[in-house]
């Protein structure tokens, strides 16, 4: 019994469809470059989803806008508040920021990095998708009878559950809608997937996307935002799941070549008033097209493709023009130095199981109900009108519980030792003792 308590829109999959978040080194020399890049005043941004623990160097800037993303993310599948996708647009500053990591590890041979990249990835979605796919079989899901995805072709696409080239099959509706999670829950459950698919993709087509931005950078660098024009309003419309793999890469595309911008100094090349002005005038574009294109949910970017990919291009010029490179976060924020060093650890880890866990939390608080002291009006009253704040109070605990659960598995992934709880107290504690240690994550 859920009291007609669920998430609602709030845990409608991010972005635009309804499938839907190690390395050292210094760039190459860049003779032969369309344009010159002078040295790096930005230090090489934390590695994406799972950063090294051993490594020094970190740019604590690039760490505490992952976390941001993070916990945004968090907030909105929770509440639903469409105007999230504006005041923050996690997706394209993730995707930002896993382009800069890709072009600083391009440095060494490609295939080397992607293959790196893709055994990171690869392990925390096996252990989810270990829970999620046996929690789907046991509630009845059969792939191979379901009306969408039936016959063999359902059974060949559970491939994209151990890699993600494609959209993860997942039934609509499993279960009672009177059993402890909504019978909806799976589509919620898998909708963070096409982050990790669309993740794939950018690290695949990484190497050629870098190559031709050393060659034209401006032309590379627009290119998604007129393919995003094409394919993301109607112009042409390309069906499927490939259309809704082709809308993400466009979109997102530019922030994620933004990423290699950012490391390869293009854009520290640019007057500070030049960019933002420039940048404010595509965020005022991509504000225009939304207020005449708006969605179900008002002015939820998520739906608006173009004018998420223009304010997320926008946004992200100016957090990367402005990033100060931090090796130590100043001021108030080293308070939130060792949450922003866990999430940046587990990054992969909190985006694949934050839904599922949202989910979570409503037969717990269920529970309440049952206390003695609930059973009048007025206290059910109270907590109905409570119910989401419950929600976002025990999510944290339950994503806590999920790090030390499964967590390690970003560590195996990594090829480094497994590590319960990597928030960086030792080496904190180190650092204030006099040891010198560098800051790492």
């Amino acid at each position: 019994m859920t009291h007609g308590h669920t998430t609602g829109t709030g845990m409608s999959p991010e972005p635009v469809h309804p499938h839907d978040p190690a390395h050292a080194g210094v760039p190459d020399a860049t003779a032969g470059m369309p344009y010159a890049v002078p040295r790096q005043r930005t230090t090489p941004p934390a590695p994406d989803p799972a950063p090294s623990g051993g490594k020094p160097g970190r740019d604590r800037y690039l760490d505490l806008l992952r976390s941001i993303a993070l916990v945004r993310v968090v907030v909105y599948h929770l509440f639903g508040w469409a105007w999230l996708s504006v005041l923050f647009p996690s997706m394209g500053v993730m995707f930002a920021l896993a382009g800069s990591l890709m072009a600083r590890s391009l440095k060494r041979p490609a295939m080397s990095v992607i293959r790196g990249r893709i055994r990171r990835l690869l392990p925390p979605m096996w252990a989810f998708a270990a829970v999620a796919l046996t929690m789907m079989f046991v509630n009845g899901w059969n792939p191979s009878d379901d009306p969408d995805r039936g016959g063999t072709w359902g059974l060949i696409e559970l491939f994209n559950y151990i890699v993600p080239i494609g959209a993860p099959p997942y039934p609509w509706h499993v279960g009672s809608p009177s059993g402890l999670l909504e019978d909806t829950w799976a589509v919620q459950a898998a909708g963070p997937l096409w982050y990790l698919r669309a993740y794939l993709w950018f690290v695949i087509a990484s190497p050629l996307l870098l190559w031709l931005f050393r060659r034209a950078p401006w032309p590379t660098l627009l290119a998604p935002l007129g393919l995003t024009a094409v394919v993301g309003t109607g112009l042409v419309t390309v069906p499927g799941e490939t259309g809704l793999a082709l809308t993400d890469f466009a979109v997102y595309g530019s922030c994620w070549v933004l990423g290699f911008a950012h490391h390869e100094g293009l854009l520290k090349q640019i007057p500070r008033y030049v960019s933002v002005s420039c940048a404010s005038l595509v965020m005022a574009f991509g504000l225009w097209w939304a207020s005449g294109h708006l969605g179900p949910d008002g002015w939820d970017l998520n739906d608006i493709p173009l004018a998420q990919a223009t304010w997320s291009f926008g946004f992200v010029v100016i957090l990367l023009q402005y990033s100060p490179s931090w090796r130590e976060l100043p001021g108030r924020l080293a308070n939130w130095d060792r949450l922003i060093t866990l999430s940046n650890n587990r990054a992969v880890t909190i985006y694949l199981w934050h839904n599922l866990l949202i989910m979570a939390t409503v037969p717990i608080i269920d529970l309440f109900y049952k206390l003695p002291f609930m059973q009048s009006e007025r206290a059910v009253g109270a907590l109905d009108g409570s119910y989401t704040l419950w929600m976002f109070s025990l999510v944290w605990p339950l994503i806590g519980l999920a790090i030390l659960a499964v967590g390690w598995v970003e560590d195996l992934a990594a090829k480094r030792r497994p590590r319960l709880w990597p928030n960086g107290a030792k080496r904190s504690a180190g650092r204030r003792s006099g040891t010198g240690a560098s800051h790492r994550g």
